[in-house]
């Protein structure tokens, strides 16, 4: 037989084991789980105190013990002397009180545990728990009750406790406890979750021991760093405890038997999160059912609102809720039916490129028609501008939208139905409200109802006044730490979707009128069995945990989603990012244009060339993906930057430098100097040259520093172009064509010199104006020149070696 058990396999751990007469059981993590991440995180709900006071605490009171008795098994009455050491007697009880009475807020039997429990008393065995802990046997049976039931606490036979025999599994428990059942150790079944104590304290002793493996190694690690996102998004913590997870059980309980690995991130990652998101919809809903009155009208915004829907659906019924097809796009087209809102538009749009623009505003055959007639130049904008607000273009647009929104009205009313004085509650991922911005006005005005915009994740980008929330919001987070997830929300809206094109307009009768979904197949494939994953836990969560009383969990799982979704949109995983590596992700405004999510290659190529500044000028939407590879610090840089606005520019990273010697010639002239290189990542550095309007050759003098170097890149750039914090396209560079002067390139890249004149000669491009010009040269040192008995120069103090 194995020595470890699964937990969904718990409810049959005596099958085959005839012999056994008594079940022995561990509590915590076996019997009773909690709702943190580890045990240390209840500390957190104990009223004036910090969880490293109650730490300390701890380790002060077993410390004391050792020298005092030889034994480190303390009670909590003696750890709360040592933490409130001038408090009297009924403090420290009431103190200890708090305590539990933590434990038994944030404490669950574990399903398969009572199962097990429950098919032991069936066979006619004794239960008896015995538990490496502070508290004595009356206080743990009474936390049984209270958390798991008296049901469950009726089951169970004898509770041992470490804190009264002095000595811990590990240290010998279980002999005490063999001497008091006089019970053969062969005729007795120990499981727990700990190896060290539950199999390697007890088997010794002859007793059976199988050692419960909550998870594996993969979601161990996941769990760790959604514990560590959560306390960085929310350092103020929920009010009731740190770092939440009710999650761990339903994880346990089901995820070894998922094999697919995107239903495996639909159930572990997004199935949480959109949970949480349904339990705090059906309170917003009873919320406004109760102050309003009427039919709350759950409408779910296609596409995006396709796996909430579901999930409702999942948790209610199958008929549940209405999918309303309302785009950015025909929101926006809605809204335009004034001058003043057109204008209004144009200010805030204008940068925004001219199809776009076009489309949203004009018939096709019009935008095509104007598009045409404008010219190619850096002023198109403002042309098209000039031309829209002509009387005649200004008069068709709001004619034209007037129609638009009495076809979107018809498409509502024929999904959905509101009477005066319903309400239609918008659902949708987030993460401004932009749709309910723009049909606000129209819906009441039209149904006579009210409008409740409730989001996943929302961060507004004014202060818009109309009934919004969001589950993860301002209430509960900083601006910053909404405006970290946010900018990575494309993964989880390209996880939610639907496969449907954009809607784009409505027939006479509200048929929605789409484009083509520009989407590849295989990704709504893989999109469907992630979003069946996340189903599959909406139906499973229930049944991992028992209450004996109630609680409101809501807090819990709020904080939870948020350290899910911004563990998953940070610090993602490789098998994670497996699943996804192909998506694009289309923008939704009327347009088929698809971007990738993310593309490591191009992150390599930005990084080793700008440091983490590249990710500035990326059109990727899923940036930390690409980062994935890179090292946890740099990952956790971006997470720190993004998450706290902190306001770093590319000079703070500077920590060394290499003065790079050169050559600059004009064909007439040549001169010497040198140019101060900067480090960007994975031990390369930059050094950018200027070469005016193409006059000046660059010779790169490497061999006086170098024996070998790495070069990644050579090329041209206006000053203009490198400057500009937001790199927009490499597609304004030029190649450098070198040529090599005592240098032999012996692998791509990489460069041996042979003496100290060696050097690398880049002629510059052909001149096209008179715009200043630059050579960029990325490269990495590999060995250092340095003269038999002479020291390394000071130029090359923290420059970074590396292997080739």
């Amino acid at each position: 037989m194995t020595d470890f058990i699964l937990p969904h396999a718990l409810p049959s751990a005596l099958d085959g084991r005839e012999g056994v007469k008594l079940l022995s059981l561990d509590c915590f993590d076996t019997l009773l789980w909690r709702d943190s991440h580890a045990p240390r995180d209840i500390f957190s709900a104990l009223p004036g105190t910090t969880i490293l006071q109650r730490q300390r605490a701890e380790s002060r009171a077993r410390s004391a013990a050792l020298v005092r008795h030889r034994r480190n098994e303390v009670t909590i009455a003696e750890i709360y002397r040592e933490l409130l050491p001038s408090a009297s007697k009924a403090s420290i009880t009431a103190a200890i009180e708090h305590e539990i009475a933590a434990e038994v807020r944030h404490c669950f039997a574990f399903a398969p545990t009572v199962a097990l429990i429950q098919e032991a008393k069936k066979r006619g065995l004794d239960v008896i728990i015995v538990s490496d802990t502070y508290l004595d046997a009356d206080q743990l049976r009474d936390l049984i009750v209270r958390a798991a039931g008296a049901d469950v606490a009726a089951m169970i036979d004898r509770v041992f406790c470490s804190s009264h025999y002095r000595r811990s599994k590990a240290d010998g428990l279980y002999e005490d406890v063999l001497k008091a059942l006089k019970c053969t150790p062969e005729a007795i079944l120990h499981i727990g979750d700990n190896k060290a104590a539950d199999v390697d304290g007890v088997a010794p002793f002859g007793v059976q021991t199988l050692h419960l493996k909550q998870f594996d190694g993969k979601t161990e690690q996941r769990l760790r760093l959604e514990s560590s996102i959560g306390a960085m998004l929310n350092p103020r913590q929920s009010a009731t405890m740190t770092t939440p997870q009710p999650h761990r059980a339903a994880l346990a309980l089901g995820e070894p038997r998922i094999e697919d690995p995107a239903e495996a991130l639909g159930f572990s990652v997004v199935g949480p999160a959109f949970h949480a998101f349904e339990r705090w919809l059906q309170h917003e809903a009873d919320t406004l059912q109760a102050e309003r009155g009427g039919t709350i009208h759950w409408l779910f915004l296609m596409r995006d609102g396709l796996l909430p829907m579901r999930m409702h659906r999942t948790a209610k019924s199958q008929d549940a809720g209405h999918p309303v097809e309302i785009s950015r796009f025909t929101a926006t087209a809605s809204s335009l039916t004034s001058e003043a809102s057109v204008n209004q538009y144009l200010e805030y749009e204008i940068g925004s490129r001219v199809d776009k623009l076009a489309k949203q505003l004009l018939p096709d055959a019009e935008a095509r028609k104007l598009l045409n007639a404008l010219p190619e130049s850096r002023g198109r904008n403002l042309a098209f501008l000039r031309e829209v607000r002509k009387p005649h273009r200004m008069n068709q647009i709001v004619r034209s939208n007037r129609r638009f929104a009495d076809r979107l009205i018809t498409h509502v009313r024929a999904c959905a139905d509101p009477q005066p004085g319903d309400t239609l509650m918008l659902v949708d991922l987030g993460y401004n409200g932009s749709v309910q911005n723009d049909v606000d006005a129209l819906l009441r005005e039209r149904f006579g109802v009210h409008v409740a915009g409730r989001y996943l994740l929302l961060r507004e980008h004014v202060r818009s006044g109309l009934d919004k929330k969001g589950l993860i919001d301002g209430e509960h987070y900083d601006c910053y730490a909404l405006e970290a997830i946010a900018s990575n929300v494309a993964i989880i809206e390209q996880i939610c979707t639907a496969s449907l094109g954009s809607t784009i307009d409505y027939r006479d009768d509200g048929t929605p009128i789409r484009t083509e979904n520009s989407i590849k197949g295989r990704q709504s494939a893989v999109r469907e069995r992630i979003q069946e994953g996340a189903l599959h836990f909406e139906r499973a969560q229930a049944a991992a945990r028992l209450r004996g009383s109630p609680i409101d969990e809501l807090p819990l799982w709020r904080d939870a989603a948020a350290a899910v979704l911004g563990r998953l949109m940070f610090l993602p995983m490789a098998h994670e990012l497996a699943v996804v590596n192909e998506f694009e992700h289309d923008v939704n405004l009327g347009v088929s244009d698809t971007v990738p999510l993310f593309d490591p290659v191009i992150a390599r190529r930005g990084l080793r060339q700008r440091g983490l500044m590249y990710l500035k000028g990326s059109e990727r939407m899923y940036l930390p993906a690409e980062l994935h590879g890179e090292g946890m610090p740099i990952k956790l840089s971006l997470l720190a930057q993004a998450r706290f606005g902190l306001p770093l520019k590319y000079g703070d990273f500077v920590d060394s430098t290499i003065s790079l010697p050169l050559i600059a010639a004009d064909g007439v002239h040549a001169s010497t100097g040198a140019v101060t290189a900067t480090p960007t990542h994975d031990g390369y550095y930059l050094a950018a040259i200027p070469i005016q309007d193409c006059r000046f050759s660059i010779g790169v003098q490497f061999g006086q520093l170098f024996d070998w170097v790495q070069v990644q890149s050579a090329s041209f750039l206006s000053v203009e172009d490198f400057l500009e914090e937001v790199r927009r396209s490499p597609n304004n560079e030029i190649a450098a064509k070198p040529s090599l002067e005592g240098i032999q390139q012996v692998a791509p890249h990489l460069y041996h010199c042979e003496n100290e004149f060696a050097f690398m000669m880049v002629p510059p491009p052909p001149r096209i104006d008179d715009r200043p010009m630059m050579l960029a040269l990325v490269f990495r040192p590999i060995a250092y020149r340095v003269a038999t008995g002479a020291s390394a120069p000071a130029h090359r103090v923290g420059a970074q070696s590396a292997n080739a």
